[in-house]
C-alpha cells in the first residue's frame, strides 16, 4: 500500500488546521475557539516540504479576496515549479463557520479553473469533505501505483 505525500497550504487564517486535524480523524469536532497555528512562513523551508510530495491541497478561504490572489503563488510554488499534474492538486474553498457557503467557483485566475475544486464546510456536510477527500488520496495512490508499475515494466525489458 503506497503512502502519499500531500502538502495541506494556503493562506493564513484559512483554516488548514481544523481541516486537516479533521481529515486525519485527529479530532471529531469542529468549531471553538480560533488558535492560530505557527506554520511554515519561511519560503527557505518550502524546498524541503516539497522535496517527495506526491500532491498538494491548496486551503483557501473564498470569502477573503486577498486568499484568492494568494491561491496563485501557492499554485505557481508548489505545483507548477514541481512538475505536478493537475490531478495531484485539490482547491478547497474553506468556509468559516456561519459564513454562509457559497457553492460556486470563485473567481480564480485561468491557469486555476483547469484544477478540482470542493467546498469545504465543516458544520454543515463534513461528511462529503471527508469523501471528496479520500476520493482525491485514491486518485493520487492510482497515480502512483501506476507510475511504479511503468517503472518496473521499464527494468523488466
Amino acid at each position: 500500500m503506497f503512502k502519499p505525500k500531500v502538502l495541506l497550504i494556503g493562506p493564513s487564517e484559512c483554516g488548514k488546521t481544523v481541516l486537516g486535524n479533521f481529515l486525519s480523524d485527529t479530532t471529531e469536532t469542529v468549531g471553538g475557539d480560533y488558535n492560530p497555528t505557527q506554520g511554515v512562513r519561511f519560503e527557505s523551508c518550502w524546498p524541503a516540504l516539497m522535496k517527495d510530495s506526491n500532491g498538494v491541497i491548496i486551503v483557501f478561504n473564498p470569502d477573503v479576496p486577498s486568499h484568492l490572489k494568494e491561491v496563485e503563488t501557492w499554485h505557481s510554488t508548489f505545483i507548477s515549479s514541481q512538475g505536478l499534474s493537475d490531478s495531484q492538486c485539490l482547491l478547497i474553498a474553506h468556509h468559516k463557520p456561519g459564513s454562509g457557503a457559497d457553492s460556486t467557483r470563485p473567481p480564480l485566475a485561468s491557469q486555476l479553473n483547469k484544477l478540482p475544486l470542493i467546498h469545504s464546510n465543516l458544520e454543515e456536510d463534513p461528511e462529503k469533505v471527508r469523501l471528496e477527500f479520500r476520493s482525491y488520496l485514491g486518485n493520487i495512490v492510482q497515480t502512483l501505483s501506476e507510475s511504479q508499475d511503468r517503472e518496473e515494466m521499464s527494468i523488466l525489458s
